[in-house]
């Protein structure tokens, strides 16, 4: 299960579900857990991870197409998740343990700033050989956050990114050896974690105002 612990004033989601695929059940535990975040009083800092050889694998495909009735809430939620961290009033780190594809990717490019795996695992938006455009929303997070000429790749070519070309690109700030990825994470959050809150959200709505409300429909 997606679960929440801490170590100190930050906050640590990890997937560890396999692949760690989006579906209904996954984003709404997304959803109570940045709600304990949130509600956490004092210094705050968050890092999100994965587990094995996956940051996130993306969406949930098979569980999509065998509820189509609930598709386009799940999806909704999903961009609810994306738009609520890019907001959130505290520094937030991905610790890209492995790969992170489509909406993993996504997930990703919500946060302040990504710390990927050196030696293994892709950062990948997959859509074109999926046969599946981005969302006006999804293009705008991605805009929002990356260097242009590093989206335009990743939307054009659906390459993929090992550790280095991300960092190259700019689509992650710093890459580390596979046991030291959350650990790099975590101790530049918590570096960050005791400066204003305030502030950090009034830059982060200055800064993606926008896009937050796009993401969240607020």
């Amino acid at each position: 299960m997606t679960d929440l612990t801490w170590q100190g004033d930050v906050a640590i989601i990890t997937m560890a579900q396999g692949e760690n695929r989006f579906d209904l059940e996954e984003t709404t535990r997304w959803h109570a857990l940045l709600d304990e975040v949130e509600a956490h009083d004092g210094p705050l800092a968050l890092v999100t991870t994965g587990t094995d050889k996956f940051y996130s694998n993306g969406l949930n495909l098979d569980w999509l197409m065998a509820n189509q009735p609930e598709a386009g809430h799940m999806l909704r939620e999903l961009n609810r998740v994306w738009g609520r961290i890019l907001g959130l009033d505290c520094i937030t780190v991905a610790a890209v343990n492995g790969h992170c594809f489509g909406a993993g990717a996504l997930l990703s490019s919500a946060h302040d700033r990504i710390v990927m795996r050196a030696d293994r695992g892709y950062w990948c938006m997959p859509e074109l050989d999926l046969g599946l455009p981005v969302s006006d929303k999804m293009a705008a997070l991605l805009q929002a956050r990356l260097p242009r000429t590093a989206i335009h790749e990743a939307l054009m070519t659906a390459r993929r990114f090992t550790g280095s070309e991300a960092l190259a690109a700019g689509i992650v700030a710093e890459i580390a050896e596979a046991d030291a990825v959350l650990s790099t994470a975590v101790a530049w959050a918590a570096a960050i974690a005791p400066k204003s809150r305030e502030v950090i959200a009034e830059h982060k709505r200055l800064l993606y105002s926008d896009v937050i409300a796009s993401l969240t429909g607020r």
